[in-house]
């Protein structure tokens, strides 16, 4: 079974490495497909909260994981990160608007409304604005993924709990995946830290397990149009 129906595809990722975390292998395995997958990195360090040399080795290791998954292009909007909240939700809006406009995907991935960054909170906002049945051509699917040290740390008794409801098969690309995060040396962690090689490994297998596969991504289906 291919994803063929997935069309073109576009990543929304609120900091680089995010969309590694989040869909990483299915990134790879729709590449492998041949499907032109795109990634819209929103925000940016900027000093004097992130030091310029420290955002720039971050973006050179994005750029070589990027390559090694087959991303097809990665557009960067240079929003500020972790003060997203910052800027105006229009200015939001439009940034991330022009590129869904201009790719016109049929497949969103977006980060879970969830997570406890409030920089993942608001680009899942601006994506679904722009995501908005208004037009003729809009993304027919939406899914959010799940990242890490980001999805699991709210609240979730009392905050948007991630509760899967679509799995997508990565076990011949989790090796892929693995190697990819491993381009951020800046940002693996050694175990049990959540962003260790190990543990992004045990999540994928039990993922997996939940659907009697090797290994797998988990999603949450925020909507689906059949045509």
């Amino acid at each position: 079974m291919t994803l063929s129906h997935f069309g073109r595809v576009l990543v929304v990722a609120p900091h680089p490495d995010d969309e590694i975390l989040g869909c990483g292998g299915t990134i790879a395995r729709l590449a492998e497909e041949g499907h032109e997958v795109d990634v819209c990195l929103v925000t940016r360090g900027h000093p004097p909260d992130f030091a310029e040399d420290a955002v720039l080795r971050v973006i050179a290791e994005m750029e070589r994981a990027h390559a090694h998954i087959g991303v097809t292009r990665t557009h960067r909007l240079d929003l500020p990160a972790a003060r997203l909240d910052t800027v105006p939700a229009w200015r939001i809006n439009q940034a991330i608007g022009e590129v869904v406009e201009a790719l016109a995907p049929d497949t969103l991935f977006l980060p879970f409304v969830g997570d406890i960054h409030l920089d993942h909170q608001l680009a899942f906002l601006g994506a679904m604005v722009a995501a908005r049945p208004r037009r003729e051509h809009v993304p027919v699917r939406i899914l959010c993924y799940e990242t890490l040290s980001e999805t699991n740390w709210l609240a979730p008794p009392i905050t948007p709990a991630f509760v899967p409801n679509c799995f997508i098969d990565i076990a011949g690309t989790l090796a892929r995946k693995l190697e990819a995060f491993a381009m951020f040396e800046s940002q693996v962690k050694e175990f049990p830290d959540e962003r260790s090689l190990k543990v992004i490994e045990s999540l994928a297998v039990v993922r997996g397990a939940n659907v009697f596969a090797k290994a797998a991504e988990a999603f949450v289906i925020v909507r689906q149009i059949e045509c």
